[in-house]
């Protein structure tokens, strides 16, 4: 489903360069749920926006669903994400102009045929938000906005799903919540997950973790005995 060679990612500050990633090699297969973990500057953010093609490598190769995102140009670059990957951000991302069932909405609108409303209305009674549809996000707790993210993420049943620290900003009973539905709407969907977090109760949950430091990965192991098949490539 995601496949990494040799990514590196580099920034130019005047003379200097800066190295982020300094050569990543990844494999993931469909369905899996993978942790990617390590300190703060360890590169977990960037290697996550890269998978998501928010932004380009420096040098190296990455593939999602058999597609070459590593370089497309932006517009077909963002006709991937809008079919392939649903993206949880941190801070939630909604648009504040528009309620809860718009926002949710606006992936489908912007990358499926037809009425996604039937769905989007059936996302957000699955995250507990049926009476909340028509609110804007100012109206809505922390907890809500990131619930109707994860709407968002899943209304175009996209193969992917990306979060970045999805439960950073809540306090303890919300991010357990969250967690509990992301994992809960993966499990129905069969979607790959890939998640970066600095909770190891969160990242205790995976699949598989992937731990950077200093832009290498330093451990890639596999959680479970029901990982093992799940990291088996599939002949089917």
């Amino acid at each position: 489903m995601i496949e990494v060679k040799n990514v590196r990612k580099w920034i130019q500050n005047g003379a200097r360069r800066v190295d982020i990633l300094k050569g990543i090699d990844l494999t993931i297969p469909a369905g899996q749920f993978v942790a990617i973990v390590g300190a703060s500057g360890s590169g977990k953010s960037t290697l996550l926006g890269l998978l998501a093609g928010l932004d380009t490598p420096s040098e190296g190769e990455i593939w999602l669903d058999g597609t070459p995102i590593h370089n497309l140009a932006e517009a077909e670059l963002a006709e991937v994400r809008g079919r392939k990957i649903g993206f949880v951000f941190q801070s939630y991302q909604l648009i504040p102009t528009l309620t809860a069932l718009e926002n949710v909405l606006l992936p489908y609108e912007l990358n499926v045929n037809g009425n996604g409303l039937k769905q989007a209305r059936r996302l957000l009674e699955e995250v507990g938000l049926r009476d909340r549809v028509d609110h804007y996000p100012v109206q809505l707790s922390g907890g809500e906005q990131q619930r109707v993210a994860l709407a968002r993420a899943f209304v175009v049943e996209p193969p992917i799903v990306m979060a970045d620290e999805p439960t950073g900003n809540l306090d303890s009973t919300n991010g357990h919540m969250v967690l509990d539905l992301l994992l809960e709407r993966n499990r129905k969907s069969g979607t790959t997950l890939v998640l970066v977090t600095h909770d190891v109760d969160v990242a205790s949950r995976a699949d598989r973790k992937i731990v950077l430091k200093d832009g290498l990965i330093v451990e890639d192991s596999l959680m479970s005995a029901g990982a093992v098949a799940a990291s088996e490539p599939s002949h089917g």
